[in-house]
């Protein structure tokens, strides 16, 4: 009985085996059958690819699986552990990969996880034959990348690298760059933003060259150094753009170094023609114009890729109309203009005298010189005229005026001297540091859907205009800071309402520096003033001055809240706007016609409204009035004193508050290349003033997180009360305040 149960596990066994046998046949067969179709090389670099289950490790059956065991196995686990032979497993650098196409090549830059490393079965693996034929290692292709095999068949080929798309002739060129930018070596990119973008920029293009290639300038290496090269048109200095020379460049090393070179002198023609060679910080911290700096890879992107390279980097400097005007009129005074230089020839003093009443009429002398004089000056009117008129005389009193000879109106020998003087002058200088200043302005200065209507206002030239569709609209003159501490900042806001019947909350500066003493002088001042003296509960002080025809903003305010706390407003020292230099505020802008100037306004904003002057004086009276604008209008305080007018005449202001004095040093110093360190000057205050008495406090103190809190005062803040006055405290009555919302 035992010896049965012997023979019938040896049977057990013997069936085993077939099935196992059976099974394996099976499988192999299904998989061969499955690969006939993959004949291409590119079908198998795709299996190759995809991760598959490594197969079981059963050897092929032999001769021994079917002998007689007499041992029965006490588990059925240990059929399956007979010692045999390794079976031949296919490495990762055995399968054909396909040669890499330009669309692999794009995959290839996205990461992806490494793919698993087990080879899709193949008819050898089930071969007795653990050794791979020469034929297996003849045909073996290198690992895919990322492949973790530690080891390859000894006829396995070396990897191939996949193919660049830098020309053959450009690839030793390409190297080095990728070399210099390893090595942290370049010379020319000192900015932290332009080296990273630079080489971010340079990588994508796998280090190819950008403005030459087989040694020779592209187009648009052409473009870009013809504009650098005229620099100087845009009042810029060529020598800050650095051109090299790419016909002595005949190395990998000096092609490298060439096209760095002219990559960075493209960078910073961008910088300095769209933001200024100077940061307005810079100047003076009474200064706050939008920031609009030039991103690197913008720049070169824009450029490299544009049919006109020159047009495209020309396009970095401001489009404004009085910008290309003073371009014009600097080549004219270079001696670039279409027309021959004019000179004035020595002869008489030629004056002119006005009628004195019916005694005298007019005495106007004549010379032939006078039309010279006329084109000189820019006088479009009577060219031909030789009559040394009312007109010629203004001319020539305000050229004296400009380069500080005394205005006298007369052409004697030191006008014409002047007028004569080489083109290297004071004038050329102007006009530079003005195209300077353009160069921080926004370049949108209206608001696009009331047709691009602002208001622009030019300190030195004391006038306001209302400009829309690219023209003016209507234009008054304006009364300006004081030179100092009281000059008008220049900035860009813009005016959302205007405040009729404005009350007049006095900062706390002019509280301090002038109400104080006089109150110690005579306690009886500012009730003979008209204004009112208020203390909080924690003893702040405010004064102020109720609405009224004695109130010094006037009828009218018209509000653009900004960091320096100033505005635009009537005024009731009307005298002031028949004077030619008209800077007399504490920084805040008189306008003499204000109620013209809120109907244009309200009419721009809100057509519908109908507004006329008459309409605006009927609101006058004692209760404040804020009309809301529906659309905002940009206000652009600005600072010309060089602007070519509307007769195309090149005029020039004053210097009142010393800001060309103050770039032309800074230009001459060089001291405005860095701009990642601008200077930090402190900032003007339009409110408390330094160094006030001990215990003293004002209204406007401290305020906290929110522009224009108070985080101790019982009293709303100085910024509060000027642009949204709050009720007063109980003990002092004013008549309510209405609103309109058109």
């Amino acid at each position: 009985m035992r010896e049965c149960g012997k023979n019938r596990g040896g049977y057990d066994r013997v069936l085993m085996a077939v099935a196992a046998m059976f099974l394996t046949v099976s499988v192999t067969s299904g998989w061969a059958q499955g690969d006939q179709t993959r004949n291409s090389a590119a079908e198998l670099a795709i299996d190759a690819a995809i991760p598959r289950p490594e197969p079981a490790n059963v050897p092929p059956p032999t001769a021994s699986d079917f002998k007689l065991d007499t041992q029965v196995p006490s588990d059925a686990a240990k059929v399956t552990e007979k010692s045999a032979p390794e079976p031949a497993t296919t490495k990762p650098a055995e399968v054909v990969t396909a040669p890499v196409s330009e669309p692999a090549k794009v995959d290839a830059a996205i990461p992806r996880p490494e793919p698993a490393n087990v080879p899709p079965p193949t008819a050898g693996d089930f071969k007795p034959n653990t050794q791979p034929t020469a034929t297996d290692a003849a045909t073996a292709s290198p690992a895919p990348a990322g492949s973790t095999a530690t080891s390859t068949p000894e006829g396995a080929k070396e990897p191939v690298k996949a193919a660049s798309n830098v020309p053959p002739a450009d690839q030793p060129v390409a190297d080095k760059l990728r070399d210099m930018f390893a090595a942290k070596s370049l010379r020319y990119l000192d900015r932290k933003a332009d080296r990273a973008a630079v080489e971010k920029f340079y990588a994508l293009r796998e280090y190819a060259l950008i403005w030459s290639a087989a040694g020779k300038l592209t187009d648009s290496g052409k473009g870009v150094m013809a504009r650098l090269k005229d620099a100087a048109s845009e009042g810029l200095s060529p020598s800050d753009y650095p051109v090299p020379d790419f016909a002595g460049a005949t190395t990998p090393d000096a092609l490298a170094d060439a096209d760095l070179k002219l990559t960075a002198s493209v960078l910073d023609y961008a910088r300095h023609a769209q933001s200024g060679r100077m940061h307005w910080s810079q100047v003076s911290g009474d200064i706050q114009y939008p920031e609009h700096p030039t991103d690197p890879t913008e720049v070169l992107t824009n450029v490299t890729l544009a049919k006109d390279a020159s047009a495209a980097l020309d396009s970095y400097n401001p489009p404004h109309k009085l910008y290309r005007a003073l371009k014009a009129k600097l080549a004219e005074l270079r001696g670039q203009g279409n027309g021959p230089a004019i000179q004035i020839a020595d002869g008489p003093v030629l004056r002119f005298s006005p009628a004195r009443g019916k005694k005298q009429d007019e005495i106007a002398m004549e010379d032939e010189r006078v039309p010279q004089l006329r084109a000189k000056l820019g006088i479009t009117e009577n060219r031909d005229d030789t009559r040394y008129d009312a007109t010629v005389a203004e001319a020539v009193r305000k050229f004296q005026a400009n380069v500080e000879l005394k205005p006298t109106g007369m052409l004697d020998e030191r006008t014409i001297k002047a007028i004569n003087s080489p083109k290297h002058d004071r004038q050329i200088d102007t006009v530079i540091v003005n195209m300077e200043r353009w160069r921080w302005l926004p370049r949108d200065l209206g608001a696009g859907s009331v047709g691009d209507a602002y208001v622009i206002l030019n300190i030195p030239d004391y006038t306001l205009k209302v400009m829309q569709h690219g023209q003016p609209v209507w234009t008054t003159r304006v009364v300006t800071g004081q030179p100092g501490v009281h000059a008008t900042p220049l900035l860009t806001e813009t005016m959302k309402f205007i405040t009729v019947n404005p009350t007049w909350n006095v900062p706390p500066s002019i509280i301090y520096n002038e109400y104080l003493p006089a109150l110690q002088q005579d306690p009886t001042v500012l009730e003979r003033m008209g204004l009112r003296l208020e203390y909080g509960h924690d003893g702040s002080i405010h004064i102020s001055q109720p609405p009224g025809e004695k109130n010094a903003l006037g009828r009218i305010r018209f509000n653009f809240p900004n960091k320096f706390l100033v505005y635009q407003h009537d005024t009731n020292e009307k005298y002031l706007f028949a004077k030619e230099d008209r800077a007399f505020s504490h920084g805040c802008m008189r306008v003499q016609n204000p109620d013209q100037y809120a109907s244009i306004l309200l009419n721009i904003t809100d057509p519908n409204g109908h507004y006329t002057p008459e309409k605006i004086r009927s609101m006058y009276g004692q209760g404040e009035v804020d009309i809301k604008f529906p659309t905002p209008i940009p206000v652009n305080i600005t600072y010309q004193t060089a602007f070519v007018d509307d007769a195309s005449v090149l005029q020039f202001r004053k210097d009142v508050y010393g800001r060309d004095a103050t770039m032309q040093s800074l230009l001459r110093s060089g001291r405005t290349k860095d701009l990642e360190n601008v200077v930090a000057h402190a900032q003007p205050s339009y409110g408390r003033p330094a160094g006030g008495p001990g215990g003293l406090r004002f209204a406007s103190d401290n305020w906290g997180p929110g522009f224009g809190s108070n985080s101790w005062s019982s009293g709303p803040s100085f910024f509060d009360r000027l642009f949204a006055p709050a009720p007063p405290p109980a003990t002092i009555r004013r008549p309510p305040r209405r609103v309109y919302d058109r």
